[in-house]
């Protein structure tokens, strides 16, 4: 689309968080800035803050992300809290029915349910997790049944119940990077979120797809996209390209097969003695869809990609060393979202 139908000031946005261990930092830690930051951005009406799952990466808290749902809905009081995403093929669907039931119960009306098909780590793990690591795509449609069955409210007639969920308002949505996740939760009716923040390249490819298949449903009658975007804001663009060199060396080491045993490393002045041409050129590729700089500039790239993909609500991962500054950048997101 050439035409905005849509300004910053008419739809929502987020927060998605990894909960980052920074180097030399803990998990105690993390989750403490991750706890702060939540009741910083619903003090400037962000509507959700999700947590995602990971396992087996030394740089990532939120591995018991239900856990840690927890931790940041005690610790707030009005902001959606919720998961982006469970992988749903780690998992027993009764437990994670029985989890965010519980949840549910404890934080009323306030927690949503965000599933992905992928296992979100490596084979080994997911064989520590006792799950097959060919199951997401075999299996993934009848998981999800099985999971949505728990939480109706006709759910007491089943031969295996999970008590906590009857019944129990938990928005369920669907994740994904392609395609099929997609058409999915077009097809069942569900909302849609978009990991735009890793695979802008799909982006268009999945929301079409998703458009596309949708069918009204008792959950939504017209389709419901939420677009993952990678912003890094700061009073000057000079700051924010520096504060981005986190980011930068973050994605370093995932191209050097390293990011099992990586932590989130502080900023530094000049990336060129850490990389050679085609490492550059492999992450600068990967951050092309990312929005760096200062308010205007942040500004200009939310509507822009508003414009583009006339998503509903979009949701904002800052990945940035200094807690202070990372608290700064949602701030100035926040702010360019209401002016």
């Amino acid at each position: 689309m050439t035409n905005s139908a849509k300004n910053l000031q008419d739809i929502s946005l987020s927060v998605l968080d990894l909960s980052p261990v920074m180097v030399g930092g803990t998990v105690a830690d993390a989750l403490h800035r991750s706890l702060d930051l939540a009741q910083h951005v619903e003090q400037w009406d962000f509507k959700r803050y999700w947590l995602a799952e990971h396992h087996n990466m030394a740089g990532i808290a939120s591995s018991a992300t239900a856990v840690v749902i927890g931790y940041i809905a005690g610790g707030t009081s009005t902001i959606r809290v919720g998961s982006g995403g469970i992988m749903l093929p780690n998992h027993a669907p009764l437990v994670i029915a029985e989890q965010f039931g519980t949840l549910a119960a404890l934080y009323p009306n306030r927690i949503d349910l965000g599933i992905g098909r992928a296992p979100g780590t490596d084979p080994l793990t997911v064989r520590a997790l006792h799950r097959d690591p060919r199951a997401h795509a075999r299996d993934f449609p009848d998981l999800l049944e099985e999971l949505r069955g728990y939480f109706s409210s006709q759910a007491s007639t089943r031969a295996v119940r999970s008590i906590p969920a009857e019944g129990m308002n938990v928005p369920i949505w669907l994740l994904g990077s392609s395609d099929y996740s997609a058409q999915l939760a077009g097809y069942l009716g569900l909302p849609f979120a978009h990991a735009g923040q890793f695979a802008a390249e799909n982006t268009q490819m999945a929301l079409d797809a998703y458009r596309s298949s949708f069918r009204p449903s008792a959950v939504l009658q017209e389709p419901y996209v939420m677009l993952g975007v990678s912003v890094v804001a700061a009073d000057t663009t000079e700051k924010a390209r520096y504060l981005s060199t986190t980011q930068q060396q973050k994605l370093l080491q995932l191209i050097r097969g390293r990011l099992k045993t990586a932590q989130m490393a502080p900023p530094v002045a000049n990336m060129e003695p850490l990389w050679d041409d085609q490492e550059k050129a492999m992450v600068e590729g990967r951050l092309r869809a990312s929005i760096i700089g200062d308010a205007p500039t942040v500004r200009a790239g939310l509507q822009s990609l508003l414009d583009a993909t006339q998503a509903d609500e979009l949701i904002i991962t800052s990945e940035i060393y200094h807690h202070a500054d990372r608290l700064r950048s949602y701030e100035i997101v926040g702010s360019v979202w209401k002016s």
